[in-house]
């Protein structure tokens, strides 16, 4: 070993010899490619909550990547969110087998290799898939990301907030699709477009947009995340009873072809979250570790008050105790603002068979710290499993840049079997709260009722107008109640009053990005 590579390694020793509690990545590599355990890459959960990127070319690794340090966090009481969108990670409920790959790969690091399996609870976007169900209502989903779902502009994004003002003024639940589409309709009716004459009103074309959008997006069936019961946030921070974190697992095969619905929902659930959470600073550990995956999906074609929102809530929600990691193929696609709040890195591989891929390339290497590597180089040349890492100390300094040779993780690197998917969900202490969905009186039953009310009183007035003048005069009528009486009596000041209380029960307060949850 050279005397460059030697005091190399010496300063990744030091660099990454925490106090606190750490997670093992792996261990340092030098140049010929052989690891040194003396020199351990750690990351320490204290820092954590000061976000990350774990990017890389497809096959690299970084599912596996994902897998252990979703493992260690766990093992060190964290709670940990992820999205899995291959279907690859819910063999981390699975104690893993021993093999030569895995024997050969442990005796390289250092690393006293062990099967296990930690505790998961599966999830799936409105049980599409195996999961316990997540759902939102249409109301906290807000009209923010719900217009980044539908690929609304401005002005119609715009116009969608007003329905969503108009719901919360009249007392209108917005739980699924069809409650928003009834409102829409409502409004560019003769009798709506009144309502908010004062506030603007919505345009026929725009409404008409947004209702064909509606549609498509019910055919394609994304309309079951909508309802309820709404799915509580608070259930990622769950630890187990032997203190292992939970991992909660979003199992996401069956909407790959959504990409811009699960993304966003995610973005819901952090934004969720963000909302609920209160202020603690820094903690020895955080509350949650939220793994953002296929994080380019959520910034593509994303408007520029969208990304600011992004970039406000990860600024933001570091100080609820919350680490967020975004996983993506290359640094540039997530957006400089963002990107520069992400203290953590771990980059696997790139690959440079273009000139964008290659200029790409000398991006990523200008955005890491000075080291003895030649990045440019080595980043093309990273083997499956192996990264270039740089986190943030116990005082938030940037570690020195080192090439990782990564641990295995203990848990089973392919998914788990369906028999023992299907056995997690039925064990689950949530499937009995949110297994099956409720449709409860909504904005559109009560429209619907107006309507049909309106209908047979309209129906009344025609008959008793055609009604004949009797011969004769009639016995004498009952006493007929005073005018008070009768308005209290009717079926429209019955359906104000409903409207009220149910304004007066909740208070909707909505968060940077619009979304909102009922308060009682």
């Amino acid at each position: 070993m050279s005397e460059t590579s030697r005091s190399q390694l010496a300063a990744i020793a030091a660099g990454y010899a925490f106090d606190g509690a750490a997670m093992h990545l792996g261990a340092a590599v030098t140049e010929g490619g052989a690891a040194h355990p003396e020199a351990p890459v750690r990351l320490p959960l204290s820092v954590m909550n000061r976000h990350g990127l774990v990017a890389g070319a497809t096959g690299t690794g970084k599912t596996k990547t994902l897998q252990l340090m979703a493992e260690q966090l766990s093992a060190g009481g964290v709670p940990v969110f992820l999205a899995d969108i291959k279907g690859d990670l819910s063999g981390l409920a699975v104690p893993g087998t021993a093999n030569d790959r895995i024997d050969a790969r442990a005796a390289d690091v250092g690393q006293t290799w062990e099967p296990k399996g930690f505790p998961v609870e599966l999830y799936s976007l409105g049980g599409l898939g195996v999961g316990v169900p997540i759902r939102a209502t249409v109301t906290s989903f807000g009209p923010t990301l719900l217009a980044k779902v539908l690929g609304l502009n401005a002005t119609q994004e715009s116009s969608l907030a007003l329905v969503f003002h108009y719901a919360d003024q009249r007392g209108l639940p917005l739980l699924d699709v069809k409650d928003l589409q009834a409102v829409v309709k409502r409004l560019t009716s003769a009798e709506g477009k009144a309502d908010l004459k004062e506030l603007g009103g919505l345009s026929s074309s725009t409404a008409g947009v947004i209702l064909r959008e509606l549609i498509a997006f019910s055919a394609q069936g994304a309309d079951v995340f909508f309802g309820e019961p709404e799915f509580d946030t608070a259930a990622l921070l769950r630890v187990a009873p032997d203190g292992l974190g939970m991992i909660s697992c979003l199992e996401l095969p069956a909407v790959q072809d959504r990409p811009a619905l699960f993304s966003t929902f995610l973005m819901w659930l952090l934004a969720d979250l963000f909302q609920d959470l209160p202020e603690v600073g820094d903690l020895d550990k955080p509350k949650l570790c939220f793994f953002f995956d296929e994080a380019h999906l959520l910034f593509r074609d994303a408007s520029k008050d969208f990304i600011d929102s992004i970039e406000q809530t990860v600024r933001l929600i570091r100080s609820k105790g919350v680490g967020v990691f975004f996983v993506t193929q290359t640094p540039n696609d997530v957006p400089p603002g963002v990107l520069a709040q992400l203290g953590n890195r771990v980059q696997h591989a790139l690959r440079a068979f273009t000139p964008q891929d290659a200029k790409a390339l000398k991006a990523t290497v200008s955005t890491f710290p000075k080291s003895g590597y030649d990045l440019g180089e080595l980043l093309t040349q990273l083997g499956t499993g192996e990264a270039v890492v740089t986190v943030l100390s116990e005082r938030g300094a940037p570690t020195p840049v080192a090439w990782t040779r990564m641990r295995a993780p203990q848990s089973a690197m392919a998914p788990a079997d369906p028999d023992v998917m299907n056995r997690l969900v039925a064990e689950s202490a949530l499937i009995a709260q949110y297994g099956q969905a409720v449709d409860r009186e909504s904005a559109y039953e009560m429209l619907t009722a107006r309507l049909v009310a309106a209908s047979a009183e309209q129906a009344r007035e025609q008959a008793a107008a055609q009604a004949p003048e009797p011969a004769a005069p009639a016995a004498p009528a009952p006493e007929q109640p005073g005018i008070v009486e009768q308005v209290v009596q009717s079926s429209a000041f019955k359906s104000m009053l409903r409207s009220a209380g149910t304004t007066i029960g909740r208070e909707i307060t909505r968060s940077l990005f619009g979304t909102a949850r009922r308060r009682r």
